[in-house]
């Protein structure tokens, strides 16, 4: 079992930033990939960016490519998601997911990850 905690959402206006972080614990490992989706009430649950367990590789929805990034804390078991220039169109409900070798299956496929975590909202408004 993997137990992931995030924090960080909020209100924010169009053009500033947020960072959400998601800590981890439990059975983890190196071959877990820790990816972060959104999603928005009626809609699926979209991948926005995810981060090999070691930090080396990363990956990133087309939408927030330059505007978002995605890194570790090895001290602390901790991912962030840093996310500048806020538009209206990021607002929704963001969560961090674990997977057991997502990438095999693929890291922007939420059945990807078999662990989530609650949930934090984050509001841009214009």
């Amino acid at each position: 079992q993997v137990q992931l905690v995030e924090s960080g959402g909020g209100l924010v206006q169009a053009g500033g930033s947020l960072r959400l972080s998601c800590a981890a614990s439990g059975r983890t490992s190196s071959s877990y990939v820790v990816g972060w989706f959104r999603q928005i009430p009626g809609k699926e649950r979209d991948f926005v960016a995810a981060i090999s367990w070691n930090g080396a590789r990363t990956d990133y929805a087309d939408s927030v490519k330059g505007r978002f990034t995605i890194f570790r804390d090895n001290a602390k078991n901790t991912f962030y998601l840093q996310m500048n220039s806020l538009n209206p169109e990021d607002t929704a409900v963001y969560y961090c997911a674990a997977g057991f070798n997502a990438q095999a299956v693929g890291v922007s496929r939420p059945r990807s990850y078999a662990y989530w975590g609650q949930g934090t909202q984050v509001t841009v408004s214009s």
